[in-house]
């Protein structure tokens, strides 16, 4: 061992020991964090972190040299076998934190198989040995291709499930035989009530975004899960944040978990300006669509807090002549790939994505992170503006605030500990914007004599006199100013701009049989005595 590592894991255990006598008494676990000595670990590189040499080849053909933060806390926890909790805001390196040692420990054959193992590997048949959960299809597909990244040299199989697409290829391909399986807990559930899953062999399970997966309502979907995994299994838990119901869950299905804890929470990236504008809900849109119009940016992501509001910010962006698209959960996952590839192309539009959505995405290169609306969450507005100013890149992070957010910015300063800086609104309209008129209305404004009125049941075309008589309908003047031909014969003229033939008043030659004919002769005899 290096002296450089040995002097590194000095200064880990004492951090270990002093955070151990801190809690002494107490069932919760030592909190490792990285506080003090976190550039002493930034520096370090993967080939100290007792990898195996098939993972450190993928890894150099990658381009991946030094570990963040997180996986260098991680990792070593991992591979002896410890249950974990990480804990670290979105863009970290949690992914690789736990695929890196989860596949070390696959690859690696047992020293003594039992029975069951030595006939599988003599039929060569595969089980599901290492399940991870994810709550979005988008995260769960980047989770599937850094499995094959990383392990593309040591002979392992992995696959990839999520609702939102035919469930033929992902059936094929768990038939297959596959050794680690990432999956959204709806469609797991899904198959495996049709018995094409069996989770009985799985030594590890991965939790990843936790947190998100209990706001967006998986936690009885989760439970029915975690009962069909072997009790005797290592249980890994990821999450940008940690509430008190993670913290149950940990007690529930973790044992003596080793807290890893990167980067507080509420602390904000340090390259990302941040500034509000105190903008009215109705003055939104237009002061969004001046921001846009007037600003050099290359790649701008809005934030919204509801899914119907993300299509109408698009909307209203697309007829201000601004390019850009929505993506949400009632996105098809067609729709959401080809929107993820706009976005990532040579001319990204503008981007307008709900928290839920945008968590489980990859973003890079991001200029301005605009808060449309003001989350409700405080540590939401921390992971939002940390999708910006990533690989030592700065950004800007705008927010807008109406008068009912007053209260939601308070709680953003005093959880991140400073104020955010307040910018003057741009000078723009405030009152809605009319769309384009629709034919039929501007036909009824160039055309004279088609404004009517009703009057005691009658039509009566303005501007125009009756002709005298009762029992009779008022056509209007003879006297026509528009070149329209008079009244004649008792038939009545068709609107002008209407192909339509205007229907004639029934007279005693109409054409009427049976009952109206004898009804209708009655009546025109008595008119005439």
């Amino acid at each position: 061992m290096s002296s450089r590592r040995k002097a590194l894991w000095r200064l880990v255990r004492f951090e270990f020991s002093h955070k151990r006598s801190a809690v002494a008494g107490s069932n919760r676990s030592p909190c490792l964090t990285v506080s003090e000595i976190g550039r002493q670990i930034i520096l370090m590189k993967f080939a100290e972190l007792a990898l195996s040499p098939p993972l450190l080849r993928s890894l150099q053909e990658a381009g991946y040299e030094k570990a963040t933060p997180i996986q260098a806390k991680a990792i070593p926890h991992v591979l002896q076998g410890r249950d974990l909790i990480g804990c670290a805001q979105t863009g970290t390196g949690k992914t690789a934190a736990f695929s890196l040692p989860t596949l070390h420990r696959l690859s690696r054959a047992p020293a003594r198989p039992s029975g069951a193992q030595r006939r599988r590997q003599r039929s060569g048949r595969r089980v599901i040995r290492c399940l991870i959960l994810t709550p979005t299809r988008e995260l769960a597909g980047q989770i599937g291709d850094s499995l094959g990244t990383y392990g593309c040299h040591t002979g392992l199989r992995h696959a990839v499930i999520f609702g939102g697409v035919r469930q033929g290829p992902q059936v094929r391909a768990l038939q297959a035989g596959i050794d680690t399986l990432v999956a959204t807990p709806g469609r797991l559930l899904d198959l495996m009530g049709q018995g094409l899953i069996d989770l009985s062999h799985v030594e590890i399970l991965i939790l990843d975004e936790a947190d998100q997966m209990l706001d967006m309502g998986f936690i009885h979907d989760l439970r029915k899960i975690v009962a069909k995994v072997p009790l005797q299994r290592q249980t890994l838990m990821f999450s940008a944040t940690m509430p008190a119901a993670i913290r149950e869950l940990a007690d529930q299905w973790l044992r003596r978990p080793v807290e890893v804890k990167v980067a507080p929470v509420a602390s904000t990236p340090d390259r990302v300006a941040q500034s509000v504008f105190f903008v009215e809900r109705h003055a939104k849109a237009a002061t969004l669509s001046h921001l846009l119009q007037t600003t050099a940016r290359s790649k701008t992501l809005v934030f919204s807090r509801t899914k119907r509001g993300a299509d109408k910010i698009a909307r209203i962006l697309e007829r201000d002549g601004i390019r850009a698209l929505a993506i949400h959960g009632n996105k098809s996952q067609a729709r959401r790939t080809a929107v993820m590839g706009e976005f990532n192309g040579p001319r990204p539009p503008v981007l307008v994505a709900t928290d839920l959505a945008a968590r489980g995405l990859d973003f890079s290169d991001i200029s301005h992170v605009i808060n449309y609306d003001l989350p409700e969450v405080p540590e939401t507005y921390v992971h939002r503006i940390g999708r910006t100013a990533r690989a030592g890149a700065a950004g800007q992070a705008i927010s807008f605030c109406d008068s009912d957010e007053r209260k939601l910015l308070r709680m953003i300063e005093r959880l991140t500990g400073r104020k955010v800086p307040v910018k003057k609104s741009p000078p723009v309209a405030t009152g809605k914007i009319a769309g384009p008129p629709s034919p039929n209305a501007q036909r009824e404004r160039t055309e004279p004599g088609n404004k009517r009125s009703r009057k005691g049941g009658q039509q009566q075309e303005s501007g125009r006199g009756s002709s005298a008589g009762s029992g009779q309908m008022r056509y209007g003047n003879t006297n026509q100013s528009d070149g329209t031909e008079p009244h004649t014969g008792g038939k009545r003229p068709a609107k002008q701009g209407n192909s339509r033939r205007a229907k004639r008043p029934a007279t005693a030659t109409g054409k009427v049989t049976g009952a109206k004919r004898r009804r209708f002769t009655k009546s025109a005899t008595d008119k005439r005595k």
